[in-house]
């Protein structure tokens, strides 16, 4: 058990201890327990890599934890750690090497033929040549099977490798050509520049990046693009790298480059840097030319020069070089192509295109093979589905192909398992099965040895079972783990089974062919050959092809029983040791290098040893050596003459040791001499000997003791001789590193001088095995108790791979609504698992009684278990402890089950009673014990009883073991009693029956496996038999189960599993599947049939590949629907899109219900496509601030309800909504962000907004009929979900469901009465859930086949938040008034239901609200509060484990948590996993913000990407952000002001417009992009109107604004300074109007009080005051030229002044002269007030632009109208009707057009020539402002905070 690691329960009278398991594994001890001397380091990759650097200072370690000591001469110290022994041999120091002269001059270029390794000569792994900074580290690459340098970093010139490290120095690399060989990191930049000296000494700067967007030169720097990316138009070749960027050989001809760009003469290479962000191998240099793509013979007739086998790249058996890789070379030495090709072209799956260079050619060309150009490197490489050629550019490109056909297969190069190496189905040669008579039948579509008996005809599909997952490890032994050679799986027996998994995703496969337990296992040094023994004598071989899985060969070796296999690193000579048929040691080494080829595995020599042999180890330098170790001896070994010879090593004192385990050191230089290597061998005492190979002599000896002596109080010095050590069982070493594994459970690292520990890990038991990756940064372990994990030491976490029981398995019970599985075993424990991951989540263990059978709970986190003592105990999954012990059995439990509903449990015991239980609540009680019910001599077995489907009945064997009986579920009643032998009268025995089992309640059928090998098919209800299945299996059948479907029967057959097709009379004979090494005790299908499970030696989880009944899709709605049942698909969606919703409430329809698979992954039947986000953490985790959506809807007319308006087509109207600047910050999670798919989409007013976040074209779906609240997309992104508040025609909220790829809305739903607050897809997207605000408080469910209403139900309590769990499609969960609900979907029949569990909010996270929620890694739940507090939830459990304080405002792996006071802050929240293991202890202290932004307002919405690296947040002031985490950067996406927009001016040109707002911004726009482009802001100030100074003699630089502010204040603000010219005061209340005279020079404003003020705007000062408006507030000033003399005055400008008291007065003035003379007063009648509802509308004026003599008017009056007034005739000339009262005006000054906006959302426009009228919707509020641009091609409206911009066609 893991020392407090997880929460114990203990069982009444049991000595049970049950726990939930660290999932980190082993614990490590305080500071990590990596105590380290100051320059200590953990190794890299290299023997010189500098590693991971570990702080400095020792740490003593504190009493509780002291375990162990130092032994030496003189030494005592504490904690843990390796001294040298008395008398230690003397060490040989390895030669230095001389360091290369000064290259400041060109060397002599011999030594640089016939190529130069330069990060091999420079060092660079040891810095001290060459330069690093920042982020660069060195990592395996899976593609490459190698170390490779990353640099990487958001700044390139801050993180790169630089050769030579100083600027003094010169690399004086004189080779003409230069190989890089890198691949781009995709999604990001990288540069390499080279400084390049001239024969003349002038250096040049060469720079390559995918950052440049076009060739630049100078005379000293020549800058070329070189991009890698999709296929994009080719004027746009720049950008990030791709995320599928494959290795690129990027060959330089540096004498080239600088010939043609600059005509100079290359004389050498001085310098290089590579900057981030980039992979890099190495780099080289030559004078020749190599060709990558061809080795061997290839090129034996042809005239090139091979790459060399040190610069190549691998390439896989049967594949293409171009196929994996990128070879670039530039320049190339033509600049013309065939003919021939240009006729030919097409355009390859994968191409690379030269950017336009020097000389430009005439057009695309496409080969075969590489073509190369004299032009620019612009390298593009599209994706593998682009189809078609490249857009042509206005300069041509050349597109050159690197293939001319690949499959989709090998496009694939990222980081998924299946695409690392080719691992396709397993093919076994030959498989040995226990059973006799059997043939093995090998399938390509099978990935498991599949055996056949009786009929050679078999039943579809062929194979029905597919291994997918292994639950255990060992089973001969736990020493057998090995690393891959690339790091990235780890392979290990199971058993029968050889497992590889890959340790960054958890998948597995697997090596099925032997019949018995593995005992040792070897891998070569290329991942080629796999060598495997079996373990039972006479012990069978295999070699397996490691990449596709296939078996090779199968010999029988010469040892009975092999315990140890090795192979050369070459993979051609295999050593093994074992046991021959007489007791004695044996070592054969076999040739294995023809096995590949179709040769046969050859003995090349055998010996017999009197030596005991414990391990054996074939050396890394030569292949003809080895080593072994043993009990008192330590042996080097030889190959030579087809004879194996040893002797043996000068032990000394040393011989009397048990040697455990050895291994080879390499030298630090590099070498493979014998000289340079040493041995380490280990002891049961605890002695670590470092051997000197050559000399054969101990050099040093060190022992690992205990710091106390065995009831000693104080530590005492330990002789070499006295004392126990502790006994080391594995060792393991890296170039600078030694791993080492004892028997007290710890696993330490030490430095090669074993100085001190740098870090251990501490066992739940003796670690049996260690191994270090080839990278040197993990380390594996094993233990005898049966885990498997690793050791990162970077970041110093232990990741667990694999548990297992360490006896077989007696028992398996599953529970479909969590997806985990209960096993008991032999070895006392009860396991819990995850059946998704097949990770271990608890297990309960006891020292005085045995389990013996298990059982789920169904609906309940709860399991049963019976005892061997005769006791029944539920064990809670949540609360950890056992609440209800029955003990009324007397014997050992053999059978136990409970109903499907839950209600009864029943259990049966070896004594033969019968027990049945009332489960109808937590604390359930014995409701009956029937006494000699059962037979009383039945074993335990998973189907000594069984229930029938629907509950009713239950069966058994007993009271005899020839009878089997049916009895009532509910009341014991005896129903049918069958006489199993009397069934065959032709039989010579007496039958008894073995399990029995129920078939699906339609069919009423009862199967009972009998001692006869039969399976007898009964009618449950009379008895008769049904059928037979004969022969089936030489051995009886413990268990057995049939399908919901009833197609496929599974039985238990010995160490297979054989499978019938249940439904064909003629049974055609089973399928039979091998892998137990043990008897298989229990078989079962997975709650929704798609998997099989089979529990023995270990647990095995198959898929079913047969589509079944349960998962097929969802049964289709029928046509007709009663009326009210709800909306179906719109027939029509462009027709009725604006239809309003049905006034009804649907109800919920039987008709459409989805049949409900409570999991989350896609049924099996499907298509297979699944979005793998929902197996992994979820998309959004962020928590936004909680802010109920408030509609900022204001009061409309009571006539809105008679008019309908729509938007006008995108085609044929007057108007054509072109663009929406805004967005709706006052909604709620109202903006979705897809960053694999692009699609972005936000809420303005009643229209969702879809935008192009690279072309910024938007896209306008409307229908709502009020302000859109929420928005959801589904996890397939097909499908987009929005809802709205109420309006006065709609009775509820409309729910629109919208297509994403047509933009049409599908379906139209209602139910809610108030206010959508919130809406979520379930993980498999079969349901939508709808959240009602706090009003209406209801939460409805909907079935997303035919969106009809599933479920609806009424909240005790406002819920401000809901969310499925990603893991679980089954379970709801929603947060508010200080609980957390969760709610379970339980399907019925046709009916589904939701079982709420209520959990309190601990004090501790404070009396506020939870408002906001999101999953985080299973079972974490992480919620925010109103009070600023995260607290985060054990969903299983149902408990709060930790909260911290993240904000002082509310709270609206990495967490990102965001505040109503706009601070967006990340939290490290890696470690929250490994504290809910310590319940209410765990403290915050692990939880720690990473980086925080502070936003323009609170956070309402926001959406990720799966790495929480970037993603975008919208803000209440109406602003989207996209946000950088990893450049710490916020960049406005949307921007939009958060309040009322009172004012759009236009500059001249129309370049740009500028807006005002009550939030006291004045904000300029490019009028093209709607961009923002500067902004002016005034704190704590309303700006109310604004006015942009007219052309003033061509000079944009005196471009001014004028804005009016609250406060009474003017301001000029300077446009082309972007700066504040003037403040002035010409008003004491605020400003309602303000404008320019003709001239510019002059500004008139208006206030609310009537006072019309003119001000110079360069002095500020104020020369004339109007009053004659006094008392009533100015609405309007508009200004115009004078072009009407018949209005007899004087004057340059004329301009109109209107009040809310509906007056207008005309002025002609002429500043200059100071003249201002009133032309005209009008005045107009005021309304009835209950007209306007006490609501005035503004009174409005407008010159009208087409005819100088006229000015319109709108406002409050009798009559709803435009009045137009002759200044000439001075009388009203016309008027215009209007449905409504106007609240805003504008005239087109290109047209005869009117634009009048009302309050009730609504805009019409009026053709004054013709009298026609059309009306246009789309705003949520009034209408209050709409502006014609100058040139009259725009309409801009505005409502509220929103902003439409309108296209005006011509007319």
């Amino acid at each position: 058990m893991a020392r407090g690691s997880a929460r114990r329960a203990g069982v009444p009278g049991s000595g049970i201890q049950g726990r939930r398991p660290e999932r980190s594994g082993p614990r490590l001890g305080p500071e990590a327990r990596a105590p380290a001397q100051a320059g200590s380091r953990l190794p890299g990759s290299h023997p010189r890599a500098s590693g991971a650097w570990l702080p400095s200072g020792a740490r003593a370690r504190p009493a509780s934890l002291a375990g162990v000591g130092v032994a030496g001469e003189g030494v005592e110290s504490p904690g843990s750690c390796l001294l040298p022994e008395a008398r230690p041999s003397p060490a040989v120091a390895p030669a230095r090497v001389a360091e290369s002269p000064d290259a400041r001059r060109p060397l002599p270029t011999a030594w640089q033929h016939p190529f130069l390794n330069v990060f091999r000569h420079f060092r660079v792994d040891e810095w001290k040549r060459s330069a690093k900074q920042g982020d660069v580290a060195v990592v395996t690459d899976k593609t490459l099977k190698g170390a490779v340098y990353r640099i990487r970093g958001s700044v390139s010139a801050a993180n790169y490798i630089q050769l030579p490290g100083s600027s003094t120095q010169s690399l004086g690399l004189t080779g003409r050509y230069l190989y890089v060989l890198f691949r781009p990191l995709p999604g990001k930049h990288f540069v390499i520049h080279l400084d390049v000296s001239t024969k003349d000494n002038q250096v040049i700067r060469v720079s390559f990046s995918n950052l440049f967007k076009e060739f630049k030169s100078t005379a000293t720097w020549l800058q070329f693009p070189l991009v890698l990316e999709t296929r994009t138009p080719q004027r746009d070749l720049v950008g990030l790298a791709p995320s599928r960027a494959r290795w690129t050989c990027l060959q330089l001809d540096l004498q080239d480059i600088l010939l043609v760009y600059l005509n100079r003469c290359y004389g050498h290479l001085k310098s290089i840097r590579l900057c981030a962000s980039l992979l890099v191998r190495n780099l080289y240099t030559s004078d020749l030319c190599f060709e990558p793509a061809i080795s061997g013979a290839q090129w034996a007739k042809l005239p090139v020069t091979p790459m060399p086998r040190e610069m190549a790249f691998p390439v896989p058996k049967g594949e293409s070089w171009h196929d994996r890789y990128i070879h670039v070379r530039f320049p190339s030495d033509s600049l013309k192509v065939p003919s021939k090709l240009i006729e030919k072209s097409c355009s390859p799956p994968e191409a690379v295109l030269l950017g336009p260079g020097p000389q430009p050619l005439p057009c695309p060309v496409a080969s075969s093979k590489p073509v190369r150009f004299s032009v620019s490197p612009v390298v593009q490489t599209p994706s593998p589905t682009a189809s078609g050629r490249a857009p042509l550019a206005p300069r041509p490109f050349l597109e050159v192909s690197l293939s001319q056909e690949r499959s989709d297969a090998s496009n694939v190069d990222g980081p998924g398992f299946h695409s690392l190496e080719p691992w396709a189905h397993v093919e076994a040669s030959d498989v040995h099965t226990a059973a006799a008579g059997t043939h093995v039948l090998t399938h390509e579509s099978a990935e498991v040895p599949v055996v056949r008996t009786g009929s050679c005809e078999g039943f579809l599909p062929d194979p029905v079972l597919r291994l997918k997952g292994v639950i255990g490890f060992g089973g001969h032994s736990t020493r057998q783990a090995l690393w891959t050679p690339d790091g990235a799986a780890v392979v290990y027996p199971c058993h029968a089974v050889i497992v590889v998994l890959l340790v960054d995703t958890g998948e597995q496969r697997f090596f099925l062919g032997h019949t018995d337990k593995v005992s040792a296992l070897a891998l070569d040094g290329s991942s080629s050959l796999l060598a495997s023994a079996q373990a039972r004598a006479p012990s069978v071989m295999r070699l397996w092809d490691f990449q596709t899985g296939q078996c090779l060969c199968l010999f029988r070796s010469p040892v009975h029983v092999v315990c140890s296999l090795s192979f050369s690193d070459s993979g051609a000579l295999l050593c093994g040791v074992g046991k021959d048929h007489h007791g004695r040691t044996m070592v054969v080494a076999w040739g294995t290098g023809q096995v590949g080829l179709g040769g046969e595995v050859v003995v090349l020599a055998k010996a017999h040893t009197d030596f005991d042999v414990q391990a054996f180890r074939v050396t890394f330098f030569d292949e003809t050596r080895m080593a072994s170790c043993g009990q008192g001896s330590v042996r080097l070994w030889r190959l030579r003459g087809g004879a194996l010879r040893s002797c043996p090593v000068d032990l000394g004192e040393h011989h009397t040791l048990q040697f455990t385990d050895l291994a080879f050191k390499q030298a630090q230089d590099g070498r493979l001499e014998p000289l340079a290597a040493m041995l380490f061998v280990c002891s049961r005492s605890g002695h670590i000997l470092e051997i000197d190979c050559q000399r054969m002599v101990v050099r040093h000896a060190r022992r690992l003791l205990p710091t106390r002596t065995p009831g000693g109080r104080h530590p005492q010095k330990q002789t070499f001789s006295s004392g126990p050590g502790i006994a080391i069982s594995s060792l393991s070493i890296s170039p600078a590193m030694c791993a080492v594994g004892s028997e007290d459970g710890f696993l330490r690292l030490w430095p090669l001088d074993f100085s001190s520990v740098l870090l251990e890990a501490e066992h739940e038991g003796p670690v049996s095995s260690v191994c270090v990756s080839p990278d040197g940064l993990r380390v594996l372990s094993a233990t005898s108790s049966g885990h498997l994990g690793f050791l990162d030491t970077l970041s110093r976490v232990y990741h667990m791979l694999a548990r297992s029981h360490t006896a077989p398995v007696l028992a398996l019970a599953m529970e479909q609504r969590r997806g985990q599985l209960a096993t008991v075993s032999q070895d006392r424990t009860v396991r819990i698992w995850d059946l998704a991951t097949l990770q271990q989540l608890y297990d309960f263990t006891s020292s005085e009684e045995a389990p013996c059978a298990v059982t789920f709970h169904p609906t309940r986190p709860t399991f049963f278990c019976g005892f061997s003592s005769g006791a029944v105990r539920s064990f809670s999954l949540e609360a950890a402890e056992v609440p209800v012990e029955h003990t009324c059995h007397r014997g050992a439990i053999t059978g136990l089950t409970a109903t499907p509903d839950g209600r009864l449990l029943f259990s049966s015991c070896s004594e033969g009673s019968l027990a049945q239980y009332s489960c109808a609540d937590p604390h359930w009680h014995v409701l009956r014990v029937a006494a000699d019910m059962v037979c009383p001599d039945a074993p335990a077995s998973p189907s000594a009883l069984a229930v029938s489907r629907d509950g009713h009945l239950l069966a058994f064997v007993g009271p005899s073991r020839c009878t089997v009986t049916v009895t009532d579920s509910a009341s014991l009643d005896e129903l049918l009693r069958v006489d199993i032998g009397t069934l065959d009268l032709a039989s010579s025995r007496l039958d008894s029956a073995m399990a029995v089992c129920f078939g699906p309640a339609a069919l009423g059928h009862l199967l009972v496996s009998t001692s006869s090998n039969r399976v007898v098919v009964l009618d449950a209800v009379s008895g008769r038999i049904i059928r037979e299945l004969p022969g089936v299996h030489p051995e009886p059948c413990p268990s057995l189960t049939l399908s919901e479907d009833a197609r496929f029967l599974l039985i238990a057959a010995g160490r297979t599993i054989k499978v019938w097709d249940y439904t064909t009379q003629a049974s055609p004979g089973p399928q039979v599947y091998i892998g137990h090494s043990e008897p298989v005790q229990a078989v079962a299908f997975s709650p929704d049939q798609q998997q099989v499970l089979s529990a023995g030696d270990a647990v095995f989880l198959w898929d079913v590949l047969a589509t079944t009944e349960s998962n097929q899709s969802f049964p289709v709605a029928p046509q007709a629907c009663e009326a009210g049942s709800g909306i179906g698909p719109l027939e029509d969606a462009s027709s009725r899109a604006s239809e309003l919703p049905q006034q009804q409430v649907p109800k919920p329809s039987q008709a459409s219900l989805p049949r409900l698979g409570i999991c989350a992954r896609p049924p099996e039947g499907g298509d297979g496509v699944r979005d793998t986000r929902n197996s992994g953490a979820p998309r959004t985790t962020c928590l936004a601030s909680y802010k109920a959506f408030t509609p900022a809807r204001v009061s409309c007319s009571p006539h809105s309800a008679k008019v309908g308006t729509c938007l006008p087509p995108a085609s044929g109207g007057w108007l054509r909504l072109k663009a929406v600047v805004g967005y709706s910050g006052n909604g709620r999670a109202n903006m979705v962000w897809r960053p694999d798919t692009g699609f972005f989409a936000y809420t303005c007013g009643r229209l969702v907004v879809v935008e192009d976040l690279h072309s910024g074209a938007q896209q306008h779906w409307s229908g709502h009929s009020a302000e859109v609240s929420t928005l959801a997309l589904s996890h397939s992104a097909q499908v987009l979900a929005s809802a709205s508040g109420c309006s006065s025609t709609t009775a509820h909220c409309q729910i629109r469901i919208w297509d994403v790829s047509g933009g049409l809305c599908q379906h139209l739903i209602s139910h809610h009465s108030t206010t959508v607050l919130a809406l979520a897809f379930s993980p498999d997207d079969r349901l939508l859930v709808t959240l009602g605000d706090h009003d209406g408080r209801t939460l409805a469910l909907w079935g997303t086949t035919t969106y009809d209403l599933v479920s609806s139900t009424r909240l005790p309590e406002p819920v401000h938040g809901v969310a499925f769990n990603p893991w679980d499609a089954g379970e709801l969960t929603c947060v508010g008034q200080g609980t957390v609900t969760f709610r379970l979907l339980q399907q019925r029949g046709a009916d589904i239901s939701l079982q709420v569990r209520r959990e309190p909010v601990p004090e501790a996270v404070g009396a506020g609200e939870l408002t906001s929620l999101c999953y985080g890694a299973p079972p974490l739940l992480y919620c925010g509060t109103s009070s600023g507090q995260v607290c985060v939830w054990d969903t299983r459990a149902g408990r709060c484990f930790l909260s911290w304080e993240a904000d002082d405002g509310g709270i609206g792996s990495r967490l990102v948590s965001g505040s109503s006071v706009g601070q967006l802050r990340l939290w490290a929240v890696g470690a929250v996993s490994e504290l809910r293991c310590k319940g209410s202890g765990a403290r915050s202290s692990s939880v720690f913000m990473e980086h925080e932004l502070v936003l323009d307002g609170a956070v309402v919405s926001a959406s990720f990407d799966d790495s929480v690296d970037m993603g975008v947040v919208g803000t209440t002031a109406g602003t989207l952000w996209f946000v950088s985490w990893a450049e710490g950067t916020s960049t406005r996406l949307i921007s939009g002001h958060r309040s009322k927009v009172n004012e759009v001016v236009f500059g001249p040109g129309e370049a740009h417009c500028a807006t005002c707002s009550e939030d006291g911004s004045v904000r300029v726009w490019a009028l093209a992009s709607m961009e923002l482009v500067i902004q002016f802001q005034v704190l704590n100030q309303s700006c109310l109107c604004l006015a942009w100074s007219p052309p003033c003699c061509g000079r944009p630089e005196q471009q001014r604004l004028a804005a009016g502010y609250g406060d009474g204040s003017l301001r000029i603000f300077s446009v082309s300074r972007t700066a504040m010219e003037l403040k002035m005061h010409p008003h004491p209340v605020a400003l309602t109007a303000v404008a320019f005279s003709t001239d510019g020079q002059t500004v008139l404003s208006g206030d609310k009080d009537g006072l019309v003020a003119v001000s110079h705007p360069r002095t500020g000062t104020t020369f004339r005051v109007l009053s004659d408006h006094q008392g009533a507030p100015i609405s309007t000033i508009c200004v115009t030229c004078k072009e009407c003399e018949d209005l007899g005055v004087e004057g340059t400008d004329l301009w109109l002044a209107a009040s809310g008291d509906q007056r207008v007065s005309v002025w002609a003035s002429d500043w200059l002269r100071n003249r201002c003379d009133l032309v005209d007063w009008l005045s107009f009648p005021m309304p009835a007030t209950t007209e306007t509802q006490g609501h005035l509308p503004p009174s409005l004026a407008a010159f009208c632009p087409w005819d100088g003599a006229l000015l319109m008017y709108v406002g409050p009056g009798v009559y709803k109208e435009v009045i137009i007034y002759n200044l000439c005739q001075k009388q009203v000339v016309e008027k215009i009707p209007l449905p409504f009262f106007a609240m805003s005006l504008s005239l087109s000054p290109g047209s005869y057009l009117l634009a009048v906006g009302f309050a009730e959302c609504m805009l019409r426009l009026v053709d004054c020539a013709t009298g026609t009228a059309q009306d246009f919707a789309g705003h949520d509020n009034a209408v209050h402002l709409c502006r014609f641009t100058p040139s009259a091609r725009l309409l801009f409206t505005a409502a509220r905070n929103e902003i439409l911009v309108w296209e005006v066609p011509g007319r």
